[in-house]
C-alpha cells in the first residue's frame, strides 16, 4: 500500500513538473495580449459550409489543434489573413506553447504578394516572432520556419521591403533544401520565389523555378489551396498564362468559401481575353466579398470587393458592354467607404472611371475626370497619377496643348514623390505615362515625327516591365497608343504591325481588334480587315454593345 502510494506522489509531482514547464513555456498572458489578435468566427462566403481546400501541416502541437491548424494554413494559401489570424489566435488561445501559431500571424500579417505590411502590422509580426522564438519546445524544422519569416521582419524599422523580401526567400530555399519531403515548404518557398521575382525580368527566372516546383506537387494534391493558387500568381504573365489555365479553372471548386479564390482565376481568364470566363469569376467575387462585408460588420465595404469590380469593368468594356460596364461604374462612385482604405481601393477607385472614358475615347469626359472623394490621395501617388493620365489623353486629344501640360506637370511631381519614397517600380510606371503624355502632347502641337519617337519610346519602356497584379490591364496599353498615334499621322501598313504585336500580350482587346481591321482596311488588305471584325464579332454579343463602331463593323463583314 506503501509503494503505491509514493508510486502515485511521484506521478503526480512528475504531472505536475510537466504542467509547470508547460506554463514556462508558454509565453505570459500580457505579452499574448499585446498582439492584439483579430478574433471572432470564421467567415465563410461564397460556399457558405466553408470550403477552403486540403493542407496537412504537421507540427509538434497538440492534436486538439491539429485541424484548426490545417485550417489556418488552408486561409493562409487563399490569402484570407483576417480570418487566418482568427483561427491561429484561437489555436493560441487552446495551447499558448504552440510555438507555430505564433509563426501564423506572423506569416498572416506579411501577405507577399500584395501591398507590403503597414507598420502596425510589421510590429505585430515582429512580436509574434520573438514569442515564437522564446518556446524550447519546438522541433529543428518549425525553428526554420520561424526563422525564415524572422528573415523578413528582422530590421524591418531600417530595410526595405524588397531586401527583406530577398532574405525570405533564401531563408525558404535553404528550409526547402533541408526538408526535402516536407510538401509545405516547397508550396512556401515557392510562394517566396515570386514575391522576390523582379518584374523587370522578362526571362522569369524565379517564377520558372516556382512553377518547376509547383507543378511537381501537384498531381499528389489536387485540392491544395496553396499549390493551384501559387501557379496562377506564377504564370500571370502574357508569356506564361497558358500553363495556369488549368489552375485558374480548377481553384474556385477547391476554395469556394475565400472570395480571393474566385477572383484569382481571372487574372488568367484576362491574359488570355476569355471574357465570359473572367465575368462568372469576378460576378461570384464580388457577391462573395459583400456577404464577407456584412458577416464580418465591415463599416462600408470590403477592399477586395473594389479589387474584383475593377477586373469586372474592365472585362465588361472588352466585350463593348457599355451598359453593363457604366452600372458597375456609378456604383463604384457611390461607394463613400471601404475598409480597409488601401491601394487596391485606390487603385480601383481611379482606374474604373479612367478605363471607361479612355476605352469609349470619351476625350471631353476624359479631360474633366475627377478624384475620387473618398480617398486620401497624397497617400497613393501611383494611383492618383491614372486620374491625370486620363485627363492629359482627353486634353490633347481635344488640342488643348496647355491642359494637357498642366497635367504632365502634375504627373512629373507624382513621379518624384514615388522616386523619393524609392519606389522604383511604381516610379516608372509614371514615367511611362509621362513619355506618353509627351508623344501626345506633340502630336496636338503638329509635331508628328516627334509624337512617334516619344510614344514608340512609352511603348519600349512598358514592354521591360510587368503589369503590377493589382490590374487586369495598363489601363491603355502603351503599345496600343502607339498604334493609335500611327494611325493619326496616316502610317497605317506601321500601326497594324502594333496592334498585332500588342494583340499578342492583350488578346481580345476590343480596340485591338477594332484598330487591326481598320489599319487592315486602310492598307487594302480586305481579308485581314474581315478576319479582325469576326474576331471582335464573336467577343461582343448583338444584344451587350452600345458601341456604334460596331453597327460598321457589322457591315463591313457583312458586304463582305
Amino acid at each position: 500500500m506503501n509503494r503505491l502510494y509514493y508510486f502515485s506522489i511521484a506521478l503526480c509531482s512528475l504531472q505536475s513538473l510537466v504542467s509547470c514547464n508547460e506554463k514556462k513555456e508558454a509565453p505570459a498572458p500580457a505579452l499574448i495580449e499585446g498582439l492584439s489578435l483579430k478574433r471572432g468566427s470564421l467567415i465563410a462566403c461564397g460556399a457558405p459550409e466553408g470550403k477552403f481546400g486540403t493542407v496537412q501541416f504537421e507540427t509538434s502541437c497538440g492534436a486538439e489543434v491539429k485541424g484548426d491548424f490545417n485550417l489556418a494554413v488552408d486561409l493562409l494559401h487563399s490569402f484570407e489573413y483576417d480570418e487566418a489570424e482568427k483561427v491561429f489566435a484561437r489555436i493560441i488561445d487552446k495551447e499558448p506553447s504552440c510555438a507555430m501559431a505564433y509563426w501564423g500571424v506572423a506569416m498572416s500579417n506579411f501577405h507577399a504578394l500584395w501591398t507590403p505590411p503597414n507598420e502596425a502590422e510589421l510590429k505585430k509580426g515582429s512580436k509574434a516572432i520573438a514569442l515564437a522564438r522564446s518556446i524550447k519546445s519546438k522541433t529543428k524544422r518549425e525553428a526554420a520556419y520561424i526563422d525564415a519569416i524572422a528573415a523578413y521582419y528582422t530590421g524591418w524599422e531600417t530595410t526595405d521591403h524588397k531586401t527583406r523580401a530577398l532574405r525570405f526567400e533564401k531563408a525558404m530555399e535553404q528550409l526547402y533544401r533541408n526538408y526535402p519531403n516536407d510538401k509545405e515548404a516547397a508550396v512556401f518557398y515557392a510562394l517566396a520565389l515570386d514575391a522576390a521575382a523582379d518584374p523587370t525580368d522578362k526571362t522569369f527566372a524565379r517564377q520558372q523555378k516556382a512553377g518547376r516546383i509547383l507543378n511537381g506537387l501537384y498531381p499528389g494534391e489536387p485540392d491544395h489551396p496553396g499549390i493551384i493558387h501559387y501557379l496562377i500568381h506564377t504564370y500571370d504573365a502574357p508569356e506564361l498564362a497558358e500553363q495556369a489555365l488549368p489552375a485558374a479553372r480548377k481553384y474556385a471548386s477547391v476554395a469556394p468559401s475565400s472570395s480571393h479564390a474566385l477572383h484569382m482565376p481571372s487574372h488568367i481568364f484576362t491574359r488570355l481575353g476569355l471574357w465570359k470566363e473572367c465575368l462568372q469569376s469576378n460576378e461570384v467575387s464580388v457577391s462573395a466579398a459583400q456577404c464577407y462585408a456584412t458577416a464580418a460588420g465591415i463599416d462600408g465595404h470590403w477592399d477586395e470587393e473594389l479589387h474584383s469590380l475593377d477586373y469586372l469593368v474592365y472585362a465588361h468594356l472588352q466585350r463593348g458592354d457599355n451598359k453593363k460596364a457604366l452600372e458597375q461604374l456609378k456604383y463604384t462612385e457611390a461607394i463613400s467607404k471601404v475598409t480597409p482604405t488601401n491601394f487596391k481601393v485606390a487603385y480601383a477607385f481611379a482606374a474604373i472611371p479612367s478605363r471607361y472614358v479612355l476605352e469609349n475615347k470619351q476625350w471631353k469626359e476624359a479631360s474633366g475626370l475627377p478624384l475620387h472623394a473618398g480617398i486620401d490621395w497624397k497617400a497613393y501617388p501611383w494611383q492618383e497619377a491614372i486620374v491625370h493620365f486620363t485627363r492629359l489623353l482627353g486634353f490633347a486629344h481635344l488640342k488643348d496643348s496647355k491642359g494637357a501640360q498642366s497635367e504632365w506637370k502634375t504627373l512629373q511631381d507624382l513621379q518624384a514623390k514615388l522616386v523619393q519614397q524609392k519606389d522604383a517600380y511604381k516610379a516608372n510606371q509614371v514615367g511611362i505615362q509621362l513619355k506618353s503624355g509627351e508623344a501626345w502632347i506633340a502630336w496636338a502641337s503638329g509635331r508628328q515625327q516627334e509624337a512617334v519617337q516619344q510614344m514608340q519610346e512609352a511603348m519600349e519602356m512598358e514592354d521591360h516591365t510587368e503589369k503590377h497584379p493589382v490590374t487586369p490591364c495598363e489601363v491603355v496599353p502603351a503599345a496600343e497608343l502607339y498604334a493609335d498615334l500611327l494611325m493619326e499621322v496616316g502610317q497605317s501598313g506601321q500601326a497594324l504591325q502594333a496592334y498585332e504585336a500588342d494583340l499578342k500580350k492583350h488578346p481580345n482587346r476590343f480596340n485591338g481588334l477594332l484598330g487591326a481591321g481598320r489599319a487592315a482596311e486602310k492598307t487594302g488588305n480586305k481579308d485581314l480587315a474581315t478576319s479582325y471584325y469576326r474576331q471582335l464579332l464573336s467577343i461582343v454579343t448583338t444584344d451587350s454593345t452600345d458601341r456604334p463602331e460596331m453597327v460598321q463593323v457589322r457591315a463591313y463583314v457583312k458586304g463582305g
